[in-house]
């Protein structure tokens, strides 16, 4: 699935969308057999099927967030989240001055906390932007797509995210998946990181991981957009 970000200012101007959608990624470690883009080629995927389906205006991606629990992992890089609050804001002052009000942050990566403040607080006058997908529309696709592990075991790396890679850019799946799986809980994440619960940076089961399955998740998440964007317009 290739990713489209061709738009002119004529087509913008000609689609006049009321809504529009930015793509908040991440540049971080998914195991040895995912890209270090896992996140920002996810979460570009989602927002373009949104934005298709739905006739929005399409963001570029924010490629590097807080990925701070990856700290130290070859690659990884991060930004602080006072950091990333300021970029979603100030697009959003952008957008205004294009005349759109209107925003959905779709999330590619769990540590992107900071992200239910900046919408939450962004609503206080009106209801002007939404966080896609939500944890119930995650659950929706496992449940479509019939995924074989849930979500508090598949947590990086597993078997949701191989299986979307696998649907969207398999040439970017490394071979090794099929032996990858490892599953820890992780009470202490925030203080010890990744590397308190896993030598590999894989917590989940990607051997489960199936094209099939990405594809049936990315159309789950497709339809379960409809829900938040209804709540902006």
């Amino acid at each position: 699935m290739g990713l489209i970000f061709g738009a002119t200012t004529m087509d913008e101007a000609n689609r006049a969308a009321d809504v529009a959608v930015l793509p908040v990624g991440s540049f971080e470690q998914h195991g040895d057999h995912l890209p270090l883009m896992t996140d920002t080629i996810v979460a570009c995927a989602i927002a373009q099927a949104a934005a298709t389906a739905y006739e929005l205006l399409l963001l570029p991606p924010v490629t590097i967030s807080c990925s701070q629990e990856h700290t130290g992992w070859p690659g990884s890089v991060s930004i602080r989240s006072s950091t990333l609050t300021r970029i979603v804001t100030d697009v959003v002052e952008s957008l205004s001055q294009a005349g759109v009000d209107r925003l959905v942050v779709v999330n590619g990566h769990g540590g992107n906390y900071v992200l239910s403040n900046v919408v939450q607080e962004a609503n206080v006058a009106g209801r002007h932007m939404a966080l896609y997908p939500r944890r119930q529309d995650w659950e929706t696709a496992r449940q479509h797509a019939e995924l074989s592990s849930t979500s508090h075991d598949d947590m990086h790396a597993g078997e949701i995210e191989t299986s979307l890679l696998l649907h969207l850019c398999p040439e970017l799946v490394r071979p090794g998946y099929q032996t990858a799986d490892h599953l820890a809980d992780r009470p202490d994440l925030l203080v010890l990181g990744m590397r308190g619960y896993t030598d590999t940076g894989v917590i989940g089961k990607p051997s489960a991981a199936t094209a099939a399955k990405g594809k049936a998740v990315l159309e789950s998440l497709t339809s379960s957009f409809a829900t938040s964007l209804a709540l902006l317009r």
